[in-house]
């Protein structure tokens, strides 16, 4: 498995492990209709942002066999100053326990700690496995909370710190 700079080419890929992980992950949380009409990710969005990324993000690929199987997102926080954030993490399911994640982290938090001494990430309240990873990774809840609106469903995010150095 190689970590590698996302390119605008991969984001076929980035979509695809980001719906299936969503297929996956969120079955309890939303309408599961909706999740296996699939389509929910807009991949062209995906190529513009990684062929013009907004100031400071930066989107990792975890490749096995030419084939994108996780990816991580981060740059500057989008609740507070001086802060980075993990804005995704997503590892293809049939990949998932097999270190994928942890590498994709690891290159995250690398990349984090370059310019900020501290990051955040938001998570699903109902996404035990996931709070599960990133507690094991040092991540601790700091105690926000939010709850975006989706397919009628609002369902409550927690965020969580980490500091870097």
């Amino acid at each position: 498995m190689e970590v590698r700079h996302a390119t605008s080419g991969d984001a076929d890929g980035i979509g695809r492990v980001q719906e299936h992980g969503w297929q996956a992950a969120y079955r309890h949380v939303f309408p599961v209709e909706e999740l296996d009409r699939g389509g929910f990710i807009q991949v062209a969005r995906w190529r513009d942002r990684l062929a013009h990324p907004p100031s400071g993000w930066s989107t990792f690929v975890a490749v096995t066999d030419e084939r994108v199987v996780g990816f991580a997102s981060v740059g500057p926080s989008r609740d507070e100053g001086a802060l980075g954030e993990l804005y995704a993490i997503y590892v293809e399911p049939e990949a998932c326990s097999g270190g994928v994640g942890q590498a994709l982290l690891r290159r995250a938090e690398e990349q984090l700690g370059t310019e900020y001494d501290d990051a955040t990430l938001w998570v699903l309240e109902a996404n035990p496995r996931a709070r599960a990873f990133y507690e094991h990774a040092g991540w601790v809840p700091d105690g926000e909370r939010k709850a975006d609106e989706r397919w009628g469903v609002r369902a409550p995010e927690v965020r969580y710190r980490k500091r870097l150095r």
